[in-house]
């Protein structure tokens, strides 16, 4: 009886805060960004690779976190920088101290994108990219292993979307493939990202 009565107060609080009225609220202004303006982007992402090539074959996937500035340019165009640290986990799990536990990635790279609907609150872009990188094979008792085989380059493409909602902030939601070249092998790494970007306003 008493479970019931706690129950009907508190689906009456519940139905008395959806009946009040509530005072108005000005539309958010959404300002998509110019031709001059940078956004600074930051994104959480999850990467995998294939089972393929020199890394490939020994590492699996993992998250990651990429930081890219992006110039905004004439012709719905942009240009920018990103870095990018990636954690991709061992295929075979060995208990031994030596055996290699994860490893991580560090890409510095150059980016080119073609956007399309940059006077809405949604423009969608295709993007490329190329850089170099470098490799951290951590081991079971956190030494980090160094060898001739830790630097590399890496080719990537990419689609995505920024969605504004405030202002010029918006989320950015995008896709990426990054063919990573290491000792003369290619290894096919496949990544999905969320994150936030806003762009500067003078």
């Amino acid at each position: 009886m008493q479970r019931l009565r706690l129950m009907t107060a508190a689906m009456a609080i519940v139905a008395a805060l959806a009946l009040a009225p509530h005072p108005a609220r000005a539309e958010w202004t959404i300002t998509p960004p110019r031709a001059g303006q940078v956004g600074l982007c930051v994104q959480g992402q999850y990467g995998g690779m294939l089972d393929s090539g020199n890394l490939g074959g020994e590492f699996q996937g993992g998250p990651g976190l990429a930081i890219r500035m992006r110039y905004r340019m004439r012709y719905e165009r942009a240009m920018g920088l990103s870095f990018e640290s990636q954690r991709f986990d061992a295929r075979e799990v060995s208990a031994a101290d030596t055996a290699a536990n994860h490893l991580n990635a560090f890409t510095y790279g150059f980016d080119v994108y073609q956007m399309f609907g940059t006077r809405t609150k949604q423009t969608s872009w295709i993007g490329a990219s190329a850089g170099i990188v470098q490799l951290r094979r951590v081991l079971n008792d956190k030494e980090i292993e160094f060898a001739d085989t830790n630097d590399g380059v890496f080719v990537g493409a990419g689609i995505g979307v920024e969605k504004f909602v405030w202002q010029s902030w918006a989320l950015d939601l995008g896709g990426r493939y990054q063919a990573i070249f290491v000792d003369g092998k290619v290894n096919h790494d496949f990544q999905a990202s969320l994150g936030v970007v806003v762009y500067a306003a003078y």
